[in-house]
Formats: structure tokens, sequence, C-alpha cells
């Protein structure tokens, strides 16, 4: 049986992990899900230090690297699908991608808080790419068709096969703003040099 082409940097040991992956994991705790898990990385390393995590992902292929890799609870599903309740949901590798729109936001949100324990806790990575329209002058020059300049469409294309699906990178403020509105408390653990941030968000 053959492992599923993937990028290295989803197969990265903890050491070498992602830089907002190493705080998260150190602040994770009870039961775990992790969200959009990929190639196993960070269940791999939770589970190694004996914590019961339940890794799930869209991706058939990303799933049966998981289960090639040890880990006997991981699942096809989608989040929104998801019924069991958990300690921690991480939603790492800018997981504000899964809201695929500041619309859609509060929606998914919401959904995600009835999958808390209670005390529990989202662990969450994004960026504000705000960066990325600036030009010479100081300037800003948005995409007037979009709601909210974070909001992308991504095309992968693998030899004949191709897709397109919405991402989005969310800034904190915008994230907080949602935090609220579904009665979740958004707390900045971290904050990087290039407008990249850790957050954690628990029930009020």
């Amino acid at each position: 049986m053959k492992t599923p082409c993937l990028c290295p940097i989803y197969l990265e040991t903890f050491q070498r992990c992602h830089r907002w992956s190493k705080p998260a994991l150190t602040l994770a705790k009870g039961s775990v899900l992790d969200v959009g898990c990929g190639a196993g990385s960070h269940s791999l390393y939770l589970k190694s230090k004996g914590i019961d995590v339940k890794s799930i992902d869209i991706s058939e292929g990303a799933i049966k690297t998981c289960q090639l890799r040890g880990l006997d609870q991981a699942q096809v599903l989608d989040v929104m699908d998801e019924t069991q309740a958990f300690d921690t949901l991480l939603l790492l590798m800018n997981g504000s991608g899964i809201f695929q729109s500041l619309a859609h936001t509060p929606f998914v949100l919401n959904h995600l808080k009835t999958l808390l324990n209670p005390n529990g806790q989202i662990l969450i990575d994004s960026s504000d790419i705000k960066y990325m329209y600036e030009d010479d002058d100081g300037g800003y020059w948005m995409d007037t068709n979009k709601d909210y300049y974070g909001e992308l469409d991504y095309t992968v294309r693998y030899k004949d096969e191709e897709a397109t699906f919405s991402w989005m990178y969310l800034d904190f403020e915008r994230l907080k703003i949602a935090c609220d509105q579904v009665g979740l408390q958004c707390e900045l653990v971290e904050q990087g040099p290039h407008y990249d941030f850790l957050a954690k968000l628990t029930k009020i």
C-alpha cells in the first residue's frame, strides 16, 4: 500500500513544526479534536504524550496517511458534522480557513461552541493578510467585489485533476467580533511579527 503524496511540511516533527503549533500543542488538554488534521503530525505528537485525540479531515488521502502512521481515531469527517464534545479543539495551519467567509464565521463558531465540554477551549491560528494589498505609498488596494479582503479562492491542480475552494485568513479583531456574537471569549495568546497570531476561544 502506498502512502498518499503530501507536502513535507505536513509531516514535520514537533521540533520543526509550524510557528504556532508548538504553543498550541502545549496548551492542548483533555480530550482533543484535531480539525483538518492533514497527515496527522499534531495528533501524533499529542498521542505520544498520552493525550486522547481524534483526528478528522475531509480528505480521504489525508486520513489514510494518518491511519498508516498509527492514528486509530482518524476519520474522514467535516467538522460541521461532528457531534462529540471535547476539551480542546485544534484548528491549526491557518485554522480560520474553514470559515470560508466573514459572513459564515459566526455560524461555524456557533457549531464549534457546541463541541466544547465545560471549561473547554478552541485553539486557532490565522493571519491578517492586509499587508498583501499595501502599495509603496502605504495605501491599500482592495478588491471591491469581495466583502472582506481575507476571503480567497484557491485552485489546486494535480495531473489532470483540478478543484477550487474558498479559504479565509481572518484578522484578530474580526475574529473577536464574531466570537462576541456567539458567546465566546477570544483571547490573544501570541502574536507574530507578520500579522499572524494564535488565539484561545472559550465559552463565556
